[in-house]
């Protein structure tokens, strides 16, 4: 049987090796494994660098073909051009939706008169707007539109005060939740961000988690030999940041905690990754003159699990008003290396809940450095719960967050007809 042709349209994909892009990516590369018909409309690599990645460049559009001839599936990639800000300030992560908008049209646009019809359009947000895109297609083609929530972009960029003008977003929020009332299928990511969109427009929200590769990320039980090959003596212990750059993880908080802890000289940090926040924060460490912290870049995916297994706490920081903005996808890789988190957050949010009751990590107060540096004293004498919280997070990631368990929900819960408007409830919803 025939399976179904999907469509997904979003700023990132593959080979982004963080973020929205690698769980795009992962998610296409399944769903053709499984033999559906897959078509992406996109950009070219720019995340984290915020520059288009070797061998691409966006001078204009390309077409990639991957088939999966085991499956009868496939993936036929279409690359817009794009305009990618070396530092995106809020205004111009605008007008960068703005291009990719306006690239992608044209590819939408020969979709529309091409005789290929899709059974399920995915936009994935941000940028919310994409979703016109997918909603002018499925006007003319039919299909049912699943509009995905990565991140509320809206509410983030209004409490971090990326933008000051309130009228602008009053109209982004109605525009939004047009989309929301239009779309066949809405989604996110987790129970506080579910929550916070059935308030804005009263309809079923589809829980659809981020997911972890259980088989390639692992444990690895030489950590002292790891840290060697980061240039590590095996009893330093190392608190690790790996991921975006960026300002709404108050990474500051991490310099701040190094530069009290400076006379520890067993307790090293590591930032990892890129973003447009790093060129500050290595320059507050030069200031403060700490030889405690080092910043390394992204590291490649084929090293990457020894990397994480290398650290012996990671860190997972985020501001006080983040809240349920955004659900950290770093956690999901975490967990499956069995990891130990130390986490900045406010009680109520999803991320506070999943970690206190499944016994993940560390709770600390957001924005608190003295409290960080305090509790990392504290946490590195707790021998017997550090290893109680690498084989909780383990369990849970195997248990909740393997891609299959994931992504076979999904198909079910989609494609079976008697099932469309199926709940949060109705699908395991541990995250």
């Amino acid at each position: 049987m025939k399976k179904e042709r999907i469509l997904l349209i979003s700023h990132n994909y593959s080979p982004e090796p963080t973020g929205i892009g690698k769980y795009n990516g992962e998610m296409m590369d399944w769903l053709a494994k499984a033999g559906y018909d897959c078509t992406v409309v996109t950009t070219y690599p720019y995340y984290p660098y915020w520059k288009v990645q070797a061998p691409y460049n966006s001078n204009w559009y390309k077409k990639e073909v991957f088939l999966y001839p085991e499956n009868g599936g496939a993936i036929t990639v279409y690359r817009c051009p794009l305009y990618v800000p070396s530092n995106p300030t809020g205004k111009k992560r605008m007008l960068q939706d703005v291009s990719f908008w306006t690239s992608k049209f044209w590819v939408i646009l020969k979709l529309l008169f091409s005789s290929k019809k899709f059974d399920l359009i995915i936009t994935i947000a941000p940028p919310f707007h994409l979703a016109y895109l997918g909603l002018m297609l499925r006007a003319r083609k039919g299909g049912k539109l699943l509009y995905h929530i990565q991140d509320l972009q809206i509410e983030a960029a209004q409490d971090l005060n990326m933008i000051s003008n309130d009228k602008l977003f009053e109209r982004l929020y109605r525009i939004e939740k047009d989309i929301l009332t239009k779309a066949d299928f809405v989604s996110s990511i987790s129970d506080g961000m579910i929550s916070k969109i059935k308030a804005k427009a009263n309809r079923e929200v589809m829980f659809f988690p981020n997911w972890a590769d259980t088989g390639f990320f692992s444990p690895i039980s030489n950590r002292q030999e790891l840290k060697q090959q980061w240039g590590y003596k095996p009893d330093e212990l190392v608190f690790l940041y790996s991921g975006a750059i960026g300002e709404k993880q108050g990474l500051e908080g991490i310099i701040y905690a190094a530069d009290l802890l400076k006379s520890e000289d067993k307790i090293k940090f590591v930032i990892c990754g890129s973003g447009p926040y790093k060129e500050k924060l290595i320059q507050l460490a030069e200031q403060k003159q700490l030889n405690n912290i080092n910043f390394l870049p992204v590291q490649e995916k084929e090293k990457f699990n020894e990397f994480l297994n290398m650290a012996d706490f990671h860190l997972i920081l985020q501001k006080a008003n983040a809240g349920d903005l955004v659900m950290p996808s770093k956690l999901t890789t975490i967990l499956a290396v069995g990891g130990v988190s130390v986490v900045t957050c406010s009680p109520g949010t999803t991320l506070h809940n999943v970690i206190d009751k499944y016994d993940l990590g560390y709770i600390i107060e957001p924005e608190n450095a003295q409290l960080l540096a305090e509790r990392i004293l504290e946490i590195k004498e707790d021998k017997t719960g550090i290893e109680k919280k690498r084989e909780h997070a383990r369990e849970y990631a195997l248990q909740y967050l393997n891609i299959d368990n994931v992504m076979s929900n999904f198909t079910q819960s989609i494609f079976n007809a008697n099932q469309h408007t199926r709940s949060v409830a109705d699908i395991s919803h541990q995250l």
